[in-house]
């Protein structure tokens, strides 16, 4: 009877229930769920709990990155890691979480929101990367979305939070709330930037639970996979503002044997090193791929890029 109800439950929810653990270990587990708001929408899905599947073609130890794991994005196993439990400083890779929960708590996001003076001041002060929208400009709410996600925009974080929450800093309370739900366990939050706090920790694993999260929502994926996007005319800006993805920028010119990067956020601070979580398709199959650490700085080389690379062609390489 047990048996019939694990076999049961494995065809309901369309996903293995046999997970293979770092220690080596089977365990049997059912999946928990999530609600996703998606649009008018809400999607029911499984956490995302990664079992390790070892893949002896993906080699991690000559990575700039001394973090790292890849994760295959449909079956969410582990085909390689690399210290990925280990405390890292996520830098801006946690405008991924912002830029999720902006969407899930936004009703519509052709509304439009003001983005106030107050915001930029502490931005001008720590150098945060904006987007390119001004003080005191109204602007609708899916470009700051694209704001985000595309140049890493802190102004449209700032935006997002203060409109849903009030503050920033009640914002946060919810970015730790959906932390926990999602399963990221060793993840706490201390502002939607990214900005550098003894406090402000993550790992790479979290990191990918996040992004394998985030990537269910239709809104969130088709941001984070776009190369370029122009907002909505306003006033400060009657042809809209033309939006970079930095991901893509850092990608021209590049090559990978069976496949492409299809989508990236990447993230910096001094504390944190080069930061990068990507998705590819290789040969028809997706991966995500979270890297950080790198130690490089906006004026070095992209190490983290090249790391993608690397990894991601050992990927498309021919197997014995």
């Amino acid at each position: 009877m047990v048996l019939f109800c694990l076999i049961a439950a494995a065809f309901f929810y369309g996903k293995p229930l046999v997970t293979h653990l770092f220690s080596g270990e089977f365990s049997l587990s059912l999946p928990s769920l999530i609600h996703i708001k998606n649009g008018d929408d809400v999607v029911t899905t499984a956490k995302p709990s990664f079992g390790k599947t070892a893949s002896p073609t993906v080699q991690l130890d000559n990575l700039h990155s001394p973090y790292a794991i890849l994760i295959d994005a449909e079956k969410h196993t582990v085909l390689a890691e690399k210290n990925s439990t280990s405390q890292i400083y996520p830098a801006s890779l946690t405008k991924m979480m912002t830029a999720i929960l902006a969407i899930e708590e936004t009703n519509n996001l052709k509304d439009t929101v003001t983005l106030t003076e107050e915001m930029f001041n502490p931005l001008y002060l720590n150098h945060a990367s904006i987007a390119g929208f001004s003080p005191n400009e109204t602007v609708r709410k899916d470009d700051l979305l694209y704001g985000i996600l595309l140049p890493s925009g802190a102004e449209c974080c700032l935006a997002f939070a203060t409109d849903i929450s009030g503050s920033e800093k009640d914002f946060v309370e919810l970015m730790n709330k959906k932390a926990k739900k999602i399963g990221m366990k060793n993840t706490h939050f201390t502002n939607t930037i990214g900005l550098h706090d003894s406090g402000h920790y993550s790992t790479a694993e979290d990191m990918a639970v996040l992004l394998s999260y985030a990537l269910e929502n239709t809104t969130f994926r088709k941001a984070f996979t776009t190369k370029q996007y122009t907002s909505h005319a306003t006033t400060e800006h009657p042809d809209g503002v033309n939006i970079d993805s930095t991901v893509f920028t850092y990608l021209e010119g590049v090559t990978i044997p069976g496949g492409d990067i299809i989508g990236g956020k990447t993230g910096y601070t001094t504390e944190a090193g080069q930061c990068l979580a990507s998705l590819a398709n290789i040969g028809g199959k997706e991966y995500i791929l979270v890297t950080a650490g790198a130690a490089g700085d906006p004026k070095t080389e992209n190490l983290h890029i090249q790391d993608a690379i690397t990894v991601y062609s050992q990927l498309s390489a021919p197997q014995n």
